[in-house]
């Protein structure tokens, strides 16, 4: 229960956590760089926010015009609906508006939308936002926001990671285009995978990449606890906390998804690889599947016509027009199993370095008991998941 309570905990957590406007500009230049129309004339929906100081909510209604788009709307969650309870304290905005009321600021979401110059001043943008309260929560399960959903073109937002799969699938059951922040490990999920091994969606501009040498870094709550070696506070004292293998979803076209990768021949890498388990060895074979393993997706070699097993990191240099995905070690019920090279100890599936062993075939600790050792030619189960390729256009 114990465990189970702090696990509840930190899904809480992670579900405030807030983007940064210059991450989201950045991913919007890339779709805007293949088609500068992406917006145009269409009605984006932010669901998942909180648009008196959202960066999603600033970023499109600032670039309202310059997208031409036709319609923004922007939904939160009522205070007391999150699973992280923090200080809740209205805003000016909301407190000097006469519609404010002290009972739906904290039980009801918001609806902010942008469409027409409300001001005056001959130019929409964010001083032309509206806003009222929702019926609901603003939960994007509720009939309310799954109306919104239905009248929109596009979706865009970071949504609480403790939900991805399910908000990912309230997405796709509309037949949606959209663009949406989650864990790299999601692409293991059963519900992801068969999406982006049918070209259904695929990785934004950037996915689980370290710029000016940090992972994507969110804004947190006042009264969050930081922990760990990755945390700031910024120029105005706000909390931020930096989060490895994260990354965009899409279906929306970017340039980088039809870049070639650059690869050297098989005996090439071979020769003269950078990573010293590919230089000087021969690829290694799976025990129970007719494919090679890459542990590097830049080791992948040009010339190779079969299967090859690579890391799930392949995917944000993965090119339609180059490679077929053709599966997944996460969605088999026996999975591709790797040999190693020296005799290893495994405790309850997970591999230990040892240079003594003992005969064995099967690695589960309830049966062997922990400390056990295997020689060379077991079936040991790879420790990460592999994605397994092939080449398009090389004969067979």
């Amino acid at each position: 229960m114990a465990n189970s309570n702090l696990t509840s905990a930190k899904s809480a957590k992670n579900d405030e956590f807030y983007t940064q406007y210059h991450d989201i500009e950045k991913e919007i230049n890339a779709y805007l760089e293949f088609d500068p129309n992406v917006f145009l004339g269409k009605t984006v929906l932010l669901p998942c926010d909180d648009p008196e100081w959202s960066n999603f909510t600033k970023f499109f209604a600032q670039n309202f015009e310059r997208f031409q788009m036709k319609r923004l709307i922007s939904t939160s969650y009522a205070p007391n609906s999150k699973k992280f309870k923090t200080h809740y304290q209205p805003t000016l905005f909301e407190l000097n508006d006469p519609q404010f009321d002290s009972e739906k600021t904290e039980n009801n979401g918001k609806i902010f939308t942008l469409d027409i110059d409300k001001s005056g001043d001959r130019k929409i943008d964010v001083h032309d936002l509206k806003w009222t309260y929702l019926k609901s929560d603003g939960d994007f399960r509720n009939d309310e926001i799954k109306q919104l959903r239905d009248e929109s073109d596009i979706i865009i937002t970071n949504p609480p990671f403790s939900l991805f799969r399910e908000f990912l699938s309230w997405i796709v059951s509309a037949d949606k285009k959209f663009l949406i922040i989650g864990n790299m490990n999601a692409i293991t999920y059963k519900e992801v995978f068969p999406l982006i091994k049918n070209n259904r969606i695929w990785t934004g501009s950037r996915f689980n990449q370290r710029l000016n040498g940090k992972n994507m870094t969110f804004l947190v709550p006042a009264d969050y606890n930081l922990t760990g070696t990755e945390v700031e506070i910024d120029s105005e004292g706000k909390k931020m906390i930096s989060v490895a293998g994260t990354g965009w979803y899409t279906n929306l076209e970017h340039g980088r998804r039809h870049q070639p990768l650059s690869l050297m021949t098989m005996q090439d890498n071979i020769r003269f690889s950078k990573h010293k388990e590919v230089r000087g060895k021969d690829y290694s074979v799976y025990d129970n599947y007719d494919a090679i393993e890459v542990p590097f997706s830049d080791a992948i070699p040009s010339d190779y016509t079969g299967i090859m097993g690579v890391p799930i990191s392949f995917l944000n240099k993965y090119n339609p027009n180059q490679f077929e995905i053709l599966g997944s070690d996460a969605d088999d019920d026996s999975p591709p199993t790797k040999k190693y090279s020296n005799k290893v100890k495994v405790v309850d599936g997970i591999k230990m370095k040892s240079n003594t062993g003992t005969m064995g075939c099967v690695i589960r600790e309830s049966q062997f008991g922990p400390g056990t050792y295997f020689d060379v030619g077991y079936p040991v189960r790879a420790l990460y998941k592999r994605i397994f390729i092939k080449h398009k256009n090389l004969a067979q």
